[in-house]
């Protein structure tokens, strides 16, 4: 007697509308592993410069995650439980913000260029829009490690220290177009 059950496994394409709000290129295939569990991977990329050359925000990442499905899978209620890596060079934000420790205020004036990985935990909420189109809430906080090498101003090489960070805080923040096949 063959076993029959009410789970067969699918695949999803997602877009982050807050990345690409920010201008960075992002794409995600989610697949189902079993009948509440999912595995999602997403990539980040920007690779120019924001308004002009002395803004930089580039960065590639990808932040892997795990997913929990209370009822449904890309029905309702899930818990995510993410990777994070990647690198970045960021510097000429002109802000006076420090917060839990990140000392934002100094990419005004230098330019940070490194590497950071981590893991978070995230709470999401998925909406059904039709046959094939979902929208997706997630909000995830976690740990990062940073390495970096601080550059005296945006536009220049001249290399003034390296450093690290311990940053303890916001990992993901999505809102999900999602196509599911």
């Amino acid at each position: 007697v063959p076993l029959v059950t009410d789970w067969n496994r699918k695949l999803y394409l997602k877009t982050n509308a807050i990345g690409l709000g920010l201008a960075m290129a992002n794409a995600a295939v989610e697949v189902d592993l079993a009948k509440h569990w999912s595995l999602s991977l997403p990539i980040y990329y920007s690779a120019w410069d924001y308004f002009k050359a002395t803004i930089k925000f580039r960065t590639f990442a990808i932040q892997p995650e795990a997913r929990y499905w209370f009822c449904d899978r890309f029905s309702g209620h899930f818990l995510g439980f993410h990777a994070i890596g990647g690198q970045y060079n960021v510097g000429g934000l002109k802000n006076n913000i420090s917060f839990l420790g990140t000392p934002y205020k100094n990419l005004t004036d230098n330019r940070y260029q490194g590497w950071g990985v981590g893991a978070g935990v995230a709470y999401g909420y998925a909406f059904i829009l039709d046959r094939h189109w979902n929208l997706e809430f997630e909000l995830g906080v976690g740990y990062i490690y940073n390495g970096f090498d601080i550059f005296e101003c945006t536009g220049c090489g001249r290399e003034i220290s390296q450093d690290n960070h311990h940053y303890i805080g916001l990992t993901k923040a999505a809102i999900n177009l999602v196509y599911l096949f």
